[in-house]
């Protein structure tokens, strides 16, 4: 129960994160470089919301939820 729970708040994080990165992207069309909008990236903090939610996914696809083998995790 809390691994789908914590799946499903780290994909919306992650969500949200990466449609304001996508957002940011029309920077480009202003004349912005490429480090001039990596710079302006890490000063946004909603684009921490990625990757935050990228390692909520990731940690709950690996959390261990039974420390007891199944008959399946015994070969």
């Amino acid at each position: 129960m809390v691994r789908g729970i914590l799946f499903v708040t780290g994909f919306g994080i992650s969500v949200v994160g990466g449609i304001s990165t996508v957002a940011y992207l029309n920077f480009f069309a202003t004349g912005l470089s490429l480090m001039e909008f990596f710079f302006f990236l890490i000063t946004r903090p909603e684009c921490y919301l990625l990757p935050i939610g990228m390692i909520l996914v990731a940690v709950s696809i690996y959390l261990s939820g039974n420390p007891n083998q199944s008959f399946r995790d015994k070969e």
